[in-house]
């Protein structure tokens, strides 16, 4: 395992700025996922630790030796890809063990890596098939195979799981995951859009937006205590209901602020800079909205209701015309076309005009 150190990573291609002074620290062993939405520069990022693409400025340390010009193939990296890139025409086995191959492994060194990477994935009973001939899923465990085999220091992902089913998905997330943590323990950098498989698969969130990072965090930390609206309405699903308001008061642990429909609520949440009379957005959970305790009642307009077993999404409209998502299993009270919302304030958060989170 590696500790990875990014410095100042700025990256353009035909003077579009992809990635704009990136700068971060990956501990030896930590499982980093880089999340965000398409078009954030989080791939580039990956191929520019990977030596797949230069960045324009900056600097990247492996264990503190400066690796910026060295060739991917000395970086000591493996990369699994979206597209699995396996060769058609090689068996499973060959296709896991092609890499030592080429760096002319002795045969039988060959034979026991893939043999013991094949029983790690169960794929044991694949090894004389060809790719045409597996699942989605177990293309993608081969081509984890053949990362593994080369026991690197670091493992890059780059959306591996995209092109599977929701239940491949699941258990491709489990078995990362596991392996992570109960074999190689080896540094591990994953990419993704999805901030499910971010939240339930890293040790540290890095959240990306125009090539920059926004927060970095626990899955927790990034849940509760988001920096600004883009990360508050990013993880999170269904995603963090907005809805527009007024600081009307302040103290130095709350403040005061009135909704569209002229109700005025006082916030666990505060602000040095915010200044009376400035526009707000209040934020609330969808799952915050479904109980049946709470300081305050949102009155909204009900609009669909969809089952999802255990529990439902019920969507409505504020006074504002901001969409409303409430996730629940419990019945919700309706008057008249109208949900009553009940909202505890110790559960809503609040942003100034500019998208900064108030503290809590």
């Amino acid at each position: 395992m590696s500790q990875v150190v990014l410095k100042n990573i700025f990256k353009e291609f035909s003077g579009t700025k992809v990635l704009k002074d990136v700068s971060l620290e990956i501990k030896k062993g930590e499982f980093i996922v880089f999340v965000g939405p398409s078009g954030c520069g989080k791939s580039t990022l990956l191929r520019i630790i990977a030596g797949l693409e230069p960045p324009s400025t900056g600097s990247v340390l492996f264990d503190g030796e400066d690796v910026t010009q060295m060739p991917p193939a000395k970086r000591q990296v493996a990369m699994v890809f979206q597209n699995y890139a396996l060769y058609p025409h090689m068996t499973v086995e060959e296709n896991i063990g092609f890499g030592l191959k080429m760096a002319s492994m002795p045969k039988d060194v060959i034979a026991k890596k893939t043999g013991e990477v094949s029983r790690v994935l169960q794929l044991e009973s694949l090894m004389k098939r060809k790719p045409k001939e597996l699942s989605g899923g177990q293309r993608q465990r081969v081509a984890m195979g053949r990362a593994m085999v080369r026991d690197p220091k670091i493992f890059l992902f780059d959306e591996p799981l995209s092109n599977l089913d929701a239940k491949l998905r699941m258990d491709m997330r489990r078995e990362i995951h596991k392996l992570h943590k109960n074999l190689f323990q080896s540094t591990m950098i994953y990419v993704t859009h999805d901030q499910t498989e971010a939240m339930t698969m890293a040790d540290k969130i890095v959240v990306l937006k125009d090539g920059q990072i926004e927060q970095i965090g626990t899955p927790l930390e990034i849940y509760f205590n988001p920096i600004n609206k883009f990360v508050a309405g990013f993880i999170g699903a269904p995603k963090m209901n907005f809805m527009a308001a007024t600081l009307v008061g302040k103290t130095k642990r709350t403040s005061t602020i009135k909704l569209p429909d002229k109700k005025i609520m006082e916030l666990p949440v505060y602000s040095k800079s915010a200044a009376i009379g400035s526009k707000v957005t209040l934020g609330v959970r969808a799952e915050d909205l479904g109980g049946h305790e709470g300081e305050y009642t949102l009155k909204v307009s009900y609009d669909l209701k969809e089952h999802l077993g255990a529990s439902m999404y019920l969507y409505g409209t504020y006074e504002d015309g901001s969409p409303i998502v409430v996730a629940t299993h419990k019945p919700v009270r309706m008057d008249g076309g109208y949900m009553h919302l009940p909202l505890k304030a110790k559960s809503a958060f609040l942003f100034n005009d500019r998208g900064v989170a108030f503290h809590r």
